[in-house]
Formats: structure tokens, sequence, C-alpha cells
């Protein structure tokens, strides 16, 4: 954990220091050393939040992004229930940032107790992922979405890492930061069924949308559109499949002699 309370001040661990979680009230303990990044933790193995994960260096970087104030934001819902959000706007919407792997499970429960969730991927925990995620990408196509670059991933189940977020029902962001630092990999949250589309988004774009309060527009307004386009062109391309075989004299033929 980043921050406990000192009084009514929200602060980072230092050597020495003790303070109260804000999400259990119990006393925290600075652990602050050369192996682990500096952070607070409770007294022997408990842990008031069962979704919270130990934190790296690269937890840490994305949250430094945010103001202070919103992070580790304790979000409640209707039965009572609460958990410790990593980043959360003004506008509600969550920044999950998500290094270990996660159970389908979790994952959709996080989606529900959440109402406006975003995942931040760190896609270089495993080995392979980097590797399987750069294969797929350079066999993807074109999306039939004007200029701009969408690529619709075509064997989606060859990334383990694909095949693991792509029916998610919030929007994904794929970090492999050793490979791009300013780059990120949105994962089109456009409920296709089985089917992948991924653009390159800019990680200082993906920050600045959330700070400016310009997520809404992203997922409300072009994401929708950006569906409708692409299921207009499977649409249009089935129908002339359909055409050309009802059309097709050779196939006519085949069926008056069969008669």
């Amino acid at each position: 954990m980043k921050y406990a309370f000192i009084g009514e001040n929200k602060t980072e661990a230092f050597k020495g220091g003790k303070g109260i979680c804000p999400n259990c009230n119990s006393e925290l303990i600075a652990k602050c050393g050369d192996v682990n990044i500096n952070h607070w933790a409770h007294k022997g193995t408990r842990n008031c939040d069962i979704w919270w994960e130990n934190e790296t260096e690269w937890h840490r970087n994305w949250k430094n992004n945010f103001p202070k104030e919103w992070q580790e934001i304790i979000h409640h819902d209707n039965t009572g229930e609460k958990h410790i959000a990593d980043v959360k706007t003004k506008k509600d919407w969550v920044l999950e940032f998500q290094h270990s792997f996660i159970k389908p499970e979790e994952r959709n429960s996080r989606n529900r107790f959440y109402s406006k969730l975003v995942w931040v991927i760190d896609g270089l925990r495993r080995k392979t992922d980097k590797k399987q995620f750069q294969k797929v990408l350079q066999e993807s196509s074109q999306a039939p979405v004007g200029n701009v670059n969408i690529r619709k991933i075509n064997f989606p189940e060859e990334s383990r890492l694909l095949k693991e977020w792509m029916n998610c029902e919030a929007p994904v962001f794929f970090d492999f930061y050793e490979l791009n630092q300013s780059i990120l990999w949105f994962l089109l949250p456009l409920g296709i069924k089985d089917k992948a589309y991924l653009i390159s988004f800019s990680r200082q774009e993906f920050i600045k949308v959330h700070n400016d309060n310009g997520f809404d527009d992203l997922i409300y307004k072009y994401i929708p559109n950006i569906r409708n386009i692409i299921l207009e062109h499977k649409t249009r391309i089935s129908n002339q499949n359909l055409n050309r075989i009802i059309n097709n004299p050779r196939k006519r033929s085949f069926k008056n002699n069969r008669l």
C-alpha cells in the first residue's frame, strides 16, 4: 500500500513510520528497504482487501501519473462491500493496474463491482506474452474503419494474453513498456464475440484523457461508432457472398441437375 493516514494526512511510507489503514482502520507499519519499494503493511499476515496485490515499481510508476487524491480510493457498493481502487478519477473511472494473474471469476466480480472500470495489464509478466503478442500483430489485418489504424487480430487464440482478456466487458490496455515506452495497445470493447480488435494508444493520451475527464467520450461515443462500422461491414460482406452464391450460374446448374 502506498498511503496510510497519519492524523488526517495521506502519507507515503517512511522509515520507522506508523499509520492507519484507510480501508480497515488498523495499524500499518512502514516497510522501507533496498529490495522492495517503500510501502505500508499490516502487522503479521493480515490483508483487509482480498483483491489487493503486492505492488511493483510498474504499479507505482502508473499511480504517480495521477493526482495523490485519486490514488488508493476506498470504493463502496450498495451492499456495503468495499475495496481499494488503484486510481479513481473525477469521472468515477477506476483504473486497475494488473501485474499478477487474475482468475476470470475475480475479474468478472471486479467488473461488476466497479461500474466504470479500466484495466491496464502488465504485458511483460510472462516471458512468452511479448513474442506471442508481436506475432498476432504481425499477422493482423486492417479493420474497415476509415483512416483509423485498427488491427483485426485474425488468430487471437494464439496469444495467451489476448485469449485471457478478449471477452472482458471492461476496456483493457496492454502495456509492453520494454518494447515501446510511449504506446499502449487498447483492446477495443466492441462486444463482437470471439473477435479481437486492437489500436495503438498513446500512453500520454491515456493519462491526459483521464486527467482532463475525456474518457467518457471515447467509451460512450467513439467506441459504439467503431463497432457499428465494423458490424455494417461484416453484414455487407455476408450479403455480397450470399448474392454471389445465389447468382452463380454454375451453382444453379448443379442444383438443377440434382433435381
